[in-house]
């Protein structure tokens, strides 16, 4: 299928909030969706996520805001009038309709003429040509789910909704209909606003990801960005793992230097919070790969310029890909460290006493008065 020429224009949240009674679901937010993104929405449980993508659908009303689609504002508009359409995680497939009468039924709804050429159309963009005449009780969860996106698309909605729609598959299968969504989304050319607690799925699919936290949005950016520069400790541990060492500032210029655990450490001035003067106080951060192990005993000492710290192993974890290493050290208890299988390491076991060295252009900085636990939040029941 060749690309579509987008009309739909950006999804813009004026002020959206949402309460119920006492209770603050969404805080007012600002939000631009821009035209023909891939845009996730990405929380725990309870973050105010699925409330927020319901009130762009319209089966929740704002209790302040404005929600405009294209510069119309669409507030006022019942759900089944607004350009939208949403993909939820039940799918709601019509189990006595074979696949083509389920993408169908819209179009034969509003008596919409050329039905099968349409319909055909949609087969071929989610793959399932071969499958036209099955009921959904004869297709798997992933080729359902496509099913449900097929008859979402066919309407042409200028923006799709998708709320939470790989939570019922399993891992392997959840990550091959990742990469299906997003040459879906690339092919149609239209906005995909998506739900998901899952950070791998958000950062896999997503141009544009909006971390919420308690109703609020704590960060928004390309993933990578929120990956390698994250601004909040909710971020920093909610978007994989952060080691989060509490400093102080010895002197900060393009570098600034850090003591921590009777060392310093260093890391550039553009990732530290502003104000840096001296006395100040810093959580640095770095991801567990980011870091390498060398045993104690290693007479090769790491490069110059590195930071370094010393530690002993205290867990130990291999899950195939890497190793999982917990290090006691005076900066930490409990640091982690990732390494890659690409060789088999000798002595690198609980017990070990070990070096621990990054480059300092990996470390990051947040102000020290955040809470050290944010981030730690249950992420079973979506919300």
């Amino acid at each position: 299928m060749t690309q579509q020429q987008t009309t739909g224009g950006d999804v813009r949240l004026t002020g959206i909030s949402k309460t119920y009674g006492s209770f603050t679901a969404v805080h007012p937010l600002d939000l631009t969706v821009p035209q023909g993104s891939f845009f996730a929405l990405l929380g725990a449980s309870g973050c105010g996520k699925t409330t927020t993508l319901r009130m762009i659908a319209g089966l929740e009303e704002a209790s302040t805001g404005t929600v405009s689609l294209g510069g119309t504002d669409i507030t006022a508009l019942p759900p089944h009038k607004r350009p939208v359409n949403t993909v939820f995680q039940s799918y709601a497939l019509f189990p006595h309709l074979d696949v083509t009468e389920n993408i169908a039924f819209g179009l034969r709804r509003r008596r919409v003429t050329s039905v099968r050429e349409r319909v055909a159309e949609m087969l071929e963009l989610v793959q399932l040509g071969d499958f036209a005449h099955r009921r959904p009780h004869q297709l798997s969860g992933g080729q359902q789910q496509r099913v449900a996106v097929a008859r979402a698309l066919i309407n042409h909605p200028r923006v799709l909704l998708l709320d939470e729609p790989l939570g019922a598959l399993d891992l392997k299968l959840r990550r091959r209909m990742q990469l299906e969504l997003k040459r879906i989304q690339t092919e149609v050319g239209i906005t995909f606003v998506h739900v998901t607690h899952d950070q791998e799925e958000a950062m896999t699919m997503a141009d544009t990801v909006a971390v919420m936290n308690a109703g609020r949005v704590e960060q928004l950016g390309a993933p990578a960005d929120l990956y390698e520069n994250p601004r909040t400790t909710f971020v920093a541990n909610f978007l994989g793992t952060s080691n989060l060492i509490e400093a102080e500032i010895v002197s900060a210029g393009t570098d600034v230097v850090v003591s921590a655990g009777g060392g310093t450490l260093r890391l550039p001035g553009s990732r530290c919070p502003a104000p840096t003067p001296p006395g100040g106080r810093l959580l640095v951060g770095i991801r567990p790969e980011k870091i390498s192990l060398t045993p104690a005993s290693d007479a090769e000492p790491a490069a110059d310029g590195r930071n370094r710290v010393t530690g002993r192993i205290t867990e130990s974890s291999f899950i195939g890909v890497s190793t999982q290493y917990v290090v006691e050290s005076p900066v930490g208890k409990a640091l982690q460290v990732y390494e890659q299988n690409v060789e088999h390491r000798r002595g690198l076991a609980p017990g070990c006493e070990v070096h621990l060295h990054w480059d300092p252009a990996h470390t990051f900085a947040l102000d020290a008065t955040q809470d050290m636990d944010a981030g730690v939040q249950s992420v079973e029941d979506p919300a």
